[in-house]
Parts: C-alpha cells; sequence; structure tokens
C-alpha cells in the first residue's frame, strides 16, 4: 500500500496547526482507506497516538531522511510554513524537506499552503530554487498565488483550493463534549444566556490591542453575554487571555485545560460569536457557522476574511475600538442573518477543501503507475 510524508508545524501544541493536520488526515483517509501514513513532528510519540499515524523527530536528519525514503510522496502541509517574516530558519527548514525529496526523487505535494510573506531576497531566490521543481501546488488563497507569481514560480501546476480545516464539517462535531467542558467551568448554557468566545495571541510586544479587547469583552458582558477566552496555542495564548482578563471590569472565564482538535471544534460550536486573532480560530468559528469577527495580525487574517466577503474588524498594529465594536454590533443586532450568510459562503470553501485530497491522491497515483508495482501500489 501507498504511503505518503506529511511535513508542517505538527506537534507544538498550536492548536491550528493540529486542526490543519487533523483535516488533511481525516480528508486523506476518508478517499484512500489504507494509505500509509508518516508525520514529522516534535512531539512524535504524542503525534502518533492522537492521529494513529507513524510519526518521526522532525529535527533528526537521519530519521527524516528514512521516513522520505520509504514514502512515495512527499506532502509539505497546510498553513503558512512557507514564509520569512518570523525569520528565515523556518523557511530554511521546510525548504530543506523539500529539497531532501527531490534528492531522493520523490514527488512534493503543496497542500493548501498559505504562501508568504517572503520579503528577503535570500528568500525569494530559494523559494525560485526549490519550489520551481515541486510535482503540484495547491494554495488557499488567490494572494497565495499572486505570492507565486511575483516571486516567478511557475513551473509547477497551480490551483487554488482552500485552508485543510475548511473541509470540517459542522454535523460531525459533536457539541455535548464542549457543553460539559464550559459547564464544568461555571458558565451558564441556558437558551436565555449567550456566549462569546474571544481567541488572542501575543504580538511583537503589543499592548494597546489587549486594551481595545478587554473594553469590548466589557462592554459584551454589560449587555448579557458571557465572555469566554480560547487559547489556541498552549500555553502561550493562556497567558495572554489572562492579561486581557486582568484588563476588564466584568468577570471572564479563561479555559485553561490542553485541548485537542475535536475538543476546540466542539467549544466554538457552542458560541454564538466569536471574535479572534488566530487564524484557525476564525476559520473553525465558520466552519461551525459561528459568525467570525477579525483582528488582523498578519496578511493570512485579511485574506481569509476576504473568502468569506468581509474585511478584518481593526488591526493589531493600531486597534480602533469603534471599528471593532461596529462589526460585532452588527451582527449581535441580527444573528441569524449573519449565520445564514455564513453558511453560504463557507460551502463553496468547505467543497474546495476537499478537492485538495483528491488532487493529492491523483499526484501520488500518477507517481506510482510511473514507477510500477514494484512501488507498492497495484
Amino acid at each position: 500500500m501507498a504511503k505518503v510524508c506529511i511535513s508542517g508545524y505538527y506537534g507544538f501544541d498550536n492548536l491550528g496547526d493540529e486542526a490543519v493536520l487533523f483535516s488533511i488526515l481525516k480528508t486523506l483517509r476518508d478517499l484512500r482507506i489504507g494509505l500509509r501514513i508518516e508525520v514529522l513532528s516534535q512531539q512524535p510519540k504524542e503525534t502518533e497516538d492522537v492521529y494513529r499515524v507513524m510519526a518521526t523527530n522532525r529535527w533528526k536528519f537521519k530519521d527524516i531522511y528514512r521516513a522520505i525514503k520509504d514514502s512515495d510522496m512527499l506532502i509539505s502541509g497546510g498553513g503558512s510554513l512557507l514564509q520569512d517574516v518570523t525569520g528565515t530558519k523556518s523557511l530554511l527548514y521546510y525548504l530543506g524537506v523539500i529539497w531532501l525529496a527531490q534528492l531522493l526523487g520523490k514527488p512534493v505535494f503543496f497542500y493548501a499552503q498559505g504562501i508568504g510573506p517572503v520579503k528577503t531576497p535570500l528568500g525569494k531566490f530559494l523559494m525560485r530554487m526549490v519550489v520551481n521543481r515541486v510535482h503540484y501546488i495547491t494554495v488557499r488563497d488567490e494572494s497565495s498565488l499572486a505570492d507565486l507569481e511575483e516571486m516567478r514560480i511557475s513551473k509547477p501546476t497551480i490551483q487554488v483550493t482552500a485552508d485543510p480545516v475548511l473541509g470540517l464539517e459542522q454535523k460531525f462535531v459533536d457539541e455535548a463534549i464542549g457543553r460539559k467542558a464550559l459547564e464544568e467551568a461555571g458558565l451558564d448554557l441556558s437558551i436565555e444566556r449567550k456566549l462569546v468566545g474571544i481567541s488572542v495571541r501575543e504580538w511583537q510586544g503589543l499592548t494597546e490591542y489587549k486594551e481595545v479587547m478587554a473594553e469590548v469583552a466589557d462592554k459584551l458582558s454589560r449587555i448579557g453575554y458571557q465572555v469566554v477566552f480560547l487559547p489556541m496555542h498552549y500555553p502561550d495564548d493562556l497567558k495572554t487571555s489572562e492579561e486581557v482578563v486582568a484588563l476588564m471590569e466584568q468577570p471572564a472565564v479563561v479555559l485553561s485545560g490542553k485541548y485537542s482538535v475535536v475538543e476546540m471544534a466542539s467549544l466554538i460550536a457552542n458560541m454564538d460569536l466569536l471574535i479572534g486573532m488566530r487564524l484557525h480560530a476564525l476559520i473553525l468559528a465558520a466552519v461551525m457557522h459561528v459568525p467570525p469577527v477579525a483582528l488582523a495580525y498578519d496578511p493570512k487574517i485579511d485574506r481569509f476574511m476576504g473568502l468569506l466577503g468581509k474585511q478584518a474588524a481593526t488591526q493589531v498594529a493600531f486597534p480602533v475600538y469603534e471599528d471593532l465594536w461596529c462589526v460585532i454590533e452588527e451582527i449581535i443586532c441580527e444573528p441569524w442573518v449573519a449565520r445564514e450568510e455564513l453558511i453560504q459562503d463557507v460551502e463553496p470553501l468547505r467543497q474546495k477543501a476537499q478537492s485538495t485530497a483528491a488532487i493529492a491522491l491523483n499526484v501520488l497515483d500518477r507517481h506510482l503507475c510511473k514507477e510500477g508495482p514494484t512501488a507498492g501500489y497495484l
């Protein structure tokens, strides 16, 4: 049976990236029973236990070499892997894994990547050298396609699909899991009480956005909403959430547990509104048909909201309370309208997201046909 190796930012207790991995695995397995999968992970044992895959240490060259050599294709997983805004080390790592697969003669497939920003001349040069030799590229938005074109990456086939997490479906999430956790946290889940989820992260030492978020959360609390902070990256977001709560005058709950993707999806499904900085908190909200309100710290946030026909309410670098509240007020005044619009906007994105797995398996099958039966595909 065929085997793929998946590279990405996995095993770092970042629920956004874990949601990407969860979604990729689920969609691939739905289409190809028995497909063998090995994941490069920061915590291989935990990744094996949670996802029922083989996993290997992403930092040990010998193990990475063996994992790719034993596979029929490398999938460079979704997320914002190829960027140098946070430093060149990340870009060098992921391009290095791709280059190794190319050296070993393995096809490389980009799975709904969010490309860039790549700003340094070195980064752009390396992108051209390595990515132009990839077999097939899918990206999660038109802006990522434009970034590739701007870097003169045009030799592989490039197709716009959607973020893998958009392929998840609300009907498969058990809301009772989240309800139980919320009840244990002391929240009132009677139909009269509304819940607003908030997802914040630290960003470049800025503090003003925390004050604005605290002010908005206080106002929501005063008009009857229960405010729940949902840390997506443990424990970093937990600390930031607690800092915002410390600025508030009204009570709020910070969920301090280390949740799985399924648990977080269920928690978000119980919200009536989600205000977030984290991309995949916003995406999970959209998938669960919970209206998302975004504070943008990175172009990927603006890109995603654009897919929904919306804009980020405000920018983290220059947060404006009035702009943020205006977007929130529009939703809470007519929540049924916001939810219905969201359902209509998300459905075509869900279909696009699910199509990525079919494209990946087609690339894999074409490679195996060229290799012949000895490659393990009959």
